[in-house]
């Protein structure tokens, strides 16, 4: 969601103690996991809000960014590498193009594996509307990945 490991890492810094300061309010009416997530959904969202107002322009390449590998495990062409990369890549670039609501709500359900459910109580949602938000994202990557799929 943000793009930068050292947001993440602040980030996941501010949930935890976020989580240290309201332990005593908490209420386990849902699972904890679902708790923690909503905590760092409203500061993810409080970060892309500040973040836009303050457009960051890195000076120099990410030092961090790693670099492709010449071969993997599997010995894969460096072709099909490099275009596993540029699909990956454009992958990242459409997610991030996302609106904030459509990419927390694709995030939580393709990489947490959260059910609508869990979700809908994260975003404070109903059901039918995580749906209609996940399926307006996977509308909006298909849009921007479509020469990158197979014809079907």
């Amino acid at each position: 969601m943000l793009g930068s490991n050292s947001d993440v890492d602040d980030i996941a810094q501010q949930v935890f103690i976020r989580v240290w300061k309201s332990a005593s309010r908490y209420v386990p009416r849902a699972k904890f996991t679902t708790w923690l997530l909503k905590i760092t959904r409203n500061l993810v969202f409080n970060e892309l809000r500040r973040s836009k107002r303050h457009a960051y322009v890195p000076m120099q390449p990410d030092p961090e960014m790693e670099e492709l590998p010449v071969k993997d495990a599997v010995d894969q062409a460096p072709d099909a590498l490099l275009l596993e990369a540029e699909l990956q890549r454009k992958i990242e670039e459409a997610i991030l193009s996302l609106p904030e609501s459509q990419r927390m709500a694709l995030i939580l359900r393709r990489y947490e594996d959260l059910s609508y459910e869990q979700i809908a109580e994260i975003l404070d949602l109903s059901v039918p509307a995580v749906k209609s938000l996940l399926f307006r994202a996977r509308t909006e990557l298909r849009k921007h990945l479509k020469n990158y799929l197979k014809p079907e």
